[in-house]
């Protein structure tokens, strides 16, 4: 599929759910947010039958993020699901890694093929500081669980403020390099701003070769993170809710006030 820029619009991000098990300092106020009702977060199966269609329109490539993906009740029943679609080249998931010690082998049996996970720093204290809580070890251990499932490559998503120089950046690069993962950095975006630069090590941020589509858990489909454009797949049909969103692509993000890291799938 092609968009009016002539960029090949492949790959699918889905977010199935608001909730998430950490309160990340760029992402989430430390007093939590007003979850979605469960009655309106997409269920299995509609995540799976629209997926159906975006596949047979020209998507390869799936990622499954939240919030925080591995809280979602069943969450390898809908993996196994989305793994049996013919067509789907790239199944993998964006996870905080906090609860990958459980669940990395049977997310490999699945179907899952490889995993992001977030570490913005290698310090404990810091770790906690900016996660507000969070255990670095139980993060680590998720990461050896996933290396011993077989989740390869394994790519470490550490968020930056202004350089890849920075002490805590530096660190996370050699914990990667150490222990066989790739680092990606990300400088810290603000959605309501449009303040965001391109990923290190990864494609995000690169808007003249963008190539993906957002599902939020809520059921709406966006062709920019930085953008208002939203389609109600509940509500149009599902090719029409893909041609829309391509066709309102736009070249280059600017702003989004309607929806928020937590709920849109980053």
């Amino acid at each position: 599929m092609l968009d009016k820029f002539d960029r090949t619009i492949n790959y699918l991000r889905i977010s199935v759910t608001d909730r998430c098990n950490l309160r990340c300092v760029y992402c989430m106020p430390e007093e939590g947010i007003k979850l979605i009702e469960h009655s309106s977060i997409l269920s299995f199966e509609e995540i799976v039958e629209f997926t159906k269609v975006a596949v047979e329109m020209g998507i390869s490539k799936v990622r499954i993020t939240g919030g925080e993906p591995l809280v979602r009740k069943g969450i390898i029943n809908l993996v196994a699901m989305l793994s049996r679609i013919t067509g789907i080249k790239d199944l993998s998931m964006t996870t905080n890694g906090l609860l990958l010690e459980k669940f990395a082998q049977e997310l490999k049996t699945a179907g899952l093929q490889r995993v992001n996970i977030s570490l913005d720093s290698i310090d404990e204290q810091k770790f906690s500081d900016i996660t507000r809580g969070g255990n670095i070890g139980e993060v680590k251990k998720g990461i050896e669980a996933a290396k011993q499932a077989g989740l390869n490559p394994i790519k470490i998503n550490c968020v930056i403020k202004k350089s890849m120089d920075e002490p805590d950046a530096l660190e996370v690069k050699k914990y990667c390099d150490e222990n066989g993962l790739e680092a990606r950095f990300i400088y810290e975006m603000d959605i309501e701003k449009g303040e965001f630069g391109v990923v290190h090590g990864g494609s995000g941020g690169d808007c003249a070769n963008c190539n993906r589509l957002r599902l939020t858990s809520a059921g709406f489909l966006k062709p920019c993170l930085f953008s208002d454009v939203s389609i109600n797949i509940r509500k149009v049909y599902y090719k029409e809710a893909m041609r829309m969103a391509i066709e309102q692509k736009p070249a280059c993000g600017n702003l989004s006030t309607t929806h928020k890291f937590y709920n849109i799938g980053g």
